[in-house]
C-alpha cells in the first residue's frame, strides 16, 4: 500500500507523466514491482497511459476528489486558519464567499486589542471600496461596474472605473487587494483569494484593522497568504 501510495505522489507531482523504470527509480524498488504496482492501480482506475506511454494519474482519483470536495464544510475547514490568522497578527480575521455581484462576510474572529474593527456577518462587500471586493473583482471573473455606481464612500474611494480597473489589474498581479480608508476612513486592509479544485475562486480571507495601527496591512501579507495557501489545499486547490 506504502509503495502504491507513494508511485501515486510521484505522479502528482509530474506534469507529463512517468514511465515504469523512472518511476521504480524515485520510489527504490526494481521495474518488475512498479509494473506490478501500476498494473493494479491501472486496473482499478488509478492511473492510465496510452499504448505505451507514460503512466498518469486516472480519472477514478478525479471522481473520487469531486466526491470528498463536494462534502466539504468550507466554514468548517476555513475556521481555524481564521483563528490562527487572527492569533498571529492581532488583526481582526475575515471569511468571505463569492456572491453573484458582491462577496458577503460569513464567518470572523475579532482581534482581542482593545480597539478594534468588527467585521458584520452577512455584510456584502462593495467592490471599489474594499479589499474583499477588489479580490472579487481581480479573481472572480465579474465585471467592473459602472462609474454610475461607484459611490464616494470617503475621500479616499476609488470613483473612476479606469482608475478601478487598473487597480484590479494591480491586484490580479500581485495577489490580494489592500484598501486604505476606503470604506470607512479609519479602516485599513488586506485580503487573498482561496481557490477549489477546478481554479475557481472559493472563498477570501481577509484582515483588517484600525488604520492607526494597522498603517500599512501588507506588513500582514505573508501571514495571510499562508493562511489562504493552507485553505486553497484543504479544498483540493493550487495556490
Amino acid at each position: 500500500m506504502a509503495r502504491a501510495l507513494s508511485l501515486l505522489d510521484e505522479l502528482f507531482a509530474s506534469e507529463a507523466g512517468l514511465g515504469v523504470n523512472e518511476l521504480a527509480r524515485r520510489i527504490g524498488v526494481n521495474p518488475s514491482t512498479a509494473s506490478r504496482l501500476l498494473a493494479t492501480l491501472e486496473s482499478a482506475g488509478m492511473v492510465q497511459r496510452d499504448g505505451q506511454g507514460p503512466y498518469r494519474l486516472g480519472l477514478r482519483l478525479v471522481t473520487l476528489a469531486d466526491r470528498v470536495l463536494s462534502r466539504l464544510d468550507l466554514q468548517a475547514l476555513a475556521r481555524p486558519v481564521l483563528v490562527e490568522l487572527m492569533q498571529s497578527t492581532g488583526e481582526t480575521a475575515t471569511l468571505s464567499v463569492p456572491g453573484e455581484r458582491e462577496a458577503i462576510t460569513v464567518d470572523s474572529i475579532p482581534s482581542r486589542s482593545s480597539v478594534v474593527s468588527m467585521a458584520r456577518l452577512g455584510r456584502p462587500s462593495i467592490s471599489h471600496a474594499t479589499a474583499v471586493g477588489k479580490v472579487l473583482l481581480a479573481f472572480g471573473g465579474g465585471e467592473l461596474p459602472p462609474d454610475r455606481d461607484l459611490v464616494a464612500l470617503t475621500d479616499r474611494t476609488i470613483t473612476s472605473r479606469r482608475a478601478l480597473a487598473v487597480e484590479v489589474a494591480a491586484v490580479r498581479e500581485r495577489g490580494y487587494g489592500t484598501v486604505f480608508g476606503e470604506r470607512e476612513q479609519d479602516v485599513n486592509a488586506i485580503a487573498a483569494p482561496v481557490f477549489d479544485n477546478t481554479g475557481t475562486l472559493a472563498a477570501i480571507l481577509g484582515l483588517q484593522g484600525p488604520a492607526s495601527r494597522l498603517e500599512d496591512p501588507t506588513r500582514l501579507l505573508g501571514t495571510l497568504q499562508a493562511g489562504a495557501a493552507t485553505l486553497t489545499a484543504a479544498l483540493g486547490g493550487r495556490a
